[in-house]
């Protein structure tokens, strides 16, 4: 993602400055947190109270609970494959019914208020339908309505091409949204409200032992992202860190102190681990004849991403991360060739800063899922992850096994030891 991703911005807000001048923020509030009209009025309630103490808001607000998820069916009962463009027109529904409802519920509460869609806040993206990159803020006509007094409610997740059509941003693009708009306004910080209370070092709802993370830095979460971990999406985090924005990821129900997710200064070396991340469902992809560029090429030409590409000698296989089935292999279609599916597998990640020097972190990982019994399919690694690919059905018992293994649930986590040379050799035989 290009770091010039928002140009043609008003001149940025102070954040400190003379009593006069209003604090301004931007908060994003997910699905989960205004997922009925009751939870709507809380988040009213919200906006309202820092109103009356001199808070200029800002909300950013995705689509009411499953709403996407319903208006997706309703698409597919419509037509076999909806055109991408009339998709992204139905989809961009629920963010502008979240943004109106929450209007309303502040004017009930004797404040004014006024809603925005992504073409009247000012985001302009490219044509890509359904996973639309930003291509420039302007987010004059959210200055003047903060500068008259009003509560703005922005939608979240959809922009406008260039040729004036409704575009999204793809699953989870209302959290790339709220950070494009801080960086426009000049802020250094954006709140993602929440159902949970912050960043884990483990699914909490997999993990009983899973711990709360006070802060880590945007590659660390990005790394968590990229591994499975869903409380960000991956793109916002690029953008905070891109446009030097920190994230605080809280809770919605509650005022407590959430997750920092800050500009950090790198340790080289320093091998301490951020967490354990899954996937329960990390289909592996098999295809003959074709080269990683063409596969990587034919991918993103739908919008897909290609995760890792392991090349043997007459075979091909990858992993596509966050793409639909049906969707790598009709791309893979359009190249000419079948491909053949593993859809029975996940995958369970150890994200750590300097794994990428630290082989015993591997050894370890490898032989903890050997003592239960648990055997990897495909075993990969990035410089900030190691990943292995397992049964489904064993994923959430591999995730539980690595974050004991390295005691995770201990605050602070511990850097790692290295691991004894025995293990080191028997890390070497497996790969």
């Amino acid at each position: 993602m290009s770091t010039a991703l928002v140009s043609a911005v008003m001149a940025p807000a102070p954040l400190a400055a003379a009593p006069s001048v209003p604090r301004r923020v931007v908060w994003k509030f997910g699905g989960s947190s205004v997922a009925d009209p009751e939870k709507l009025r809380a988040v009213a309630r919200r906006l309202v109270a820092a109103h009356r103490q001199g808070v200029q808001v800002v909300a950013v607000l995705s689509a009411m609970g499953d709403t996407t998820d319903d208006l997706v069916r309703l698409a597919y009962e419509m037509a076999a494959r909806p055109q991408s463009r009339e998709l992204d027109a139905l989809l961009s529904v629920g963010e502008s019914m979240s943004c109106a409802l929450t209007a309303m519920a502040v004017h009930e509460l004797g404040e004014r208020a006024i809603s925005f869609n992504g073409l009247q806040a000012g985001f302009r993206t490219d044509d890509a339908h359904g996973n639309a990159s930003l291509w420039q803020m302007d987010p004059r006509r959210v200055v003047q309505a903060l500068d008259d007094g009003l509560i703005v409610l922005v939608t979240g997740y959809q922009g406008m091409s260039a040729g004036g059509d409704v575009t999204t941003l793809g699953r989870g693009g209302s959290d790339a949204s709220a950070i494009a708009l801080a960086a426009a306004l000049g802020l250094r910080q954006c709140d993602i409200f929440t159902d949970v209370t912050g960043v884990f070092t483990a699914d909490p709802r997999v993990v009983p032992g899973a711990r709360q993370l006070d802060s880590l830095g945007h590659e660390e979460m990005l790394q968590l992202a990229e591994a499975g971990a869903q409380v960000l999406q991956t793109r916002a985090v690029e953008l905070a860190a891109a446009h030097q924005v920190d994230i605080h990821v809280r809770s919605t129900f509650t005022t407590t102190e959430g997750t920092w997710i800050r500009r950090v200064a790198t340790v080289f070396e320093q091998a301490r681990i951020t967490g354990v991340a899954h996937r329960r469902r990390d289909p592996v992809y098999t295809v003959r004849g074709l080269s990683p560029a063409t596969v990587s090429g034919a991918l993103a030409r739908r919008g897909s991403a290609v995760g890792s590409i392991i090349p043997d000698t007459d075979r091909l296989r990858f992993t596509a991360p966050g793409s639909e089935v049906p969707d790598v292999v009709a791309a893979l279609a359009d190249a000419g060739v079948s491909v053949d599916v593993r859809d029975d597998l996940g995958s369970v990640s150890v994200v750590c800063p300097a794994v990428g020097n630290r082989p015993e972190i591997s050894a370890r990982m490898l032989a903890a899922l050997e003592r239960g019994g648990i055997e990897p399919q495909l075993v990969t690694s990035t410089p900030g992850r190691v990943s292995a690919h397992v049964g489904m059905d064993l994923v959430d018992r591999a995730a539980t096994l690595l974050h004991d293994e390295f005691g995770l649930d201990a605050a602070p986590a511990a850097p790692v030891e290295p691991a004894a040379p025995a293990e080191l050799a028997a890390a070497g035989e497996r790969g």
